[in-house]
């Protein structure tokens, strides 16, 4: 799964792969230019989605009350 996710990633210009001759195989992965300019927008999402996190817990609670029509145990918040 991880192979497939970097192939896509290096197929929509957002990292560069660096296959190297040697035995055992040897690859590197680094960011491009276009991929270096998502750390930012990353970065608020991260930033969102910490801020948010108990909103966002405690609306999958009430859809999961709601879709098996009991409550179901609250998650631990980290």
């Amino acid at each position: 799964m991880l192979t497939q996710t970097l192939r896509s990633l290096e197929r929509n210009g957002l990292v560069r792969r660096i296959a190297y001759p040697v035995v055992p195989p040897h690859t590197e992965y680094e960011l491009t230019e276009l991929g270096a300019s998502l750390e930012e927008p990353m970065y608020q999402l991260r930033c969102w989605a910490q801020d948010n996190l108990e909103q966002v817990a405690e609306a999958r609670w009430a859809y999961d009350a709601r879709e098996t029509g009991q409550a179901p145990k609250r998650a631990k918040q980290p």
